[in-house]
């Protein structure tokens, strides 16, 4: 993998999210063991989101991330959920109702964010920069729109440098991943898909090197999680 990336044709993700939209929760928290939930968590907190900060979270599917801002923001806090699949969107309203919490979710392609430059606190995007069209484009657009001194914050799947972890988690995303979500979604492809784009999306090190690429950000650093299954990535802008 180079630090360099091309993303998927935007109509084929849109095609095969809105496809698996009605089984993506359920799928997601069977192939992650529920682990996706505290990872969120873990990336709100390390963006430093506070009372009364404006969050943006792009590619926000049927809004989880969205929802765990909106917690650490309060009352006096606004999040936006943006994503340009209306079928993973629609679903999201009724979550945070049912949460009794206020988030706006509209339609918006994170390459081309319909927002003015320095508005958000914190942009983030959660297992999505690695399905838009051009992501060295959507980086840029997340930096635009985040105030100075604000932070763009990622979390992404990638690799682990550890060898028995590494065969481990490639055969259990080769063979287990797609046979899961093909029974709770009935779109096996699709899961087949997603695993093959996180084998060849660059992560670690490599991708804070096209995070720096973009000359959008001051400070750019990440972390693994459970040994690289996930990563989140913090930049400064």
């Amino acid at each position: 993998m180079s630090s360099s990336a091309t993303g998927p044709d935007p109509e084929k993700i849109h095609s095969l999210f809105s496809s698996i939209a009605g089984g993506y929760d359920k799928a997601n928290d069977w192939m992650t063991f529920g682990l996706a939930h505290s990872w969120r968590k873990t990336l709100v907190r390390e963006s430093g989101a506070k009372s009364g900060d404006y969050i943006l979270d792009c590619a926000t599917g049927t809004g989880d991330l969205a929802i765990e801002f909106k917690k650490a923001v309060g009352v006096s806090g606004r999040v936006i959920g943006s994503d340009f699949c209306a079928e993973m969107l629609a679903l999201a309203p009724a979550k945070a109702k049912a949460l009794k919490l206020e988030i706006i979710f509209e339609q918006a392609d994170a390459m081309n964010l319909p927002y003015q430059d320095s508005t958000f606190d914190v942009v983030s995007i959660a297992y999505g920069i690695r399905n838009v069209g051009d992501p060295t484009k959507a980086l840029r657009e997340m930096a635009r729109v985040c105030k100075p001194g604000g932070h763009v914050m990622i979390l992404e799947t990638g690799d682990t440098h550890l060898p028995i972890f590494s065969t481990a988690m490639k055969f259990y995303f080769k063979n287990v991943v797609p046979r899961i979500g093909g029974w709770i979604t009935g779109r096996p492809q699709a899961y087949d898909y997603l695993n093959k784009s996180s084998l060849s999306f660059p992560s670690r090190e490599k991708f804070v090197q096209l995070m720096n690429s973009t000359g959008s950000f001051k400070e750019v650093s990440f972390r693994s999680l459970m040994g690289g299954a996930s990563f989140i990535y913090k930049a400064k802008v």
